[in-house]
């Protein structure tokens, strides 16, 4: 098991990007993964989640594809 070495909510979003990007999960899973790698609790995650506005726009954005979420009504771009 590795130390666990987060220190700004802006690392941990980096670390997740990276589960992300390297392993082709979605954020929800690349959290669970990460914790369960790290052996940290989820609750301490989602602490760290709310604290980083992009990473929670992408949670929730991909909350809301897999119906998770009510729509939120938006603009088209």
């Amino acid at each position: 098991m590795e130390q666990l070495k987060i220190r700004t909510p802006q690392q941990f979003a980096s670390d997740i990007e990276e589960l992300v990007w390297q392993k082709d999960i979605p954020y929800m899973d690349a959290v669970v993964l990460f914790c369960e790698t790290h052996n940290i609790e989820v609750e301490t995650a989602a602490s760290l989640i709310k604290m980083n506005a992009q990473l929670k726009l992408k949670i929730q954005s991909e909350a809301e594809v897999l119906n998770f979420l009510p729509k939120v009504a938006r603009l088209p771009i």
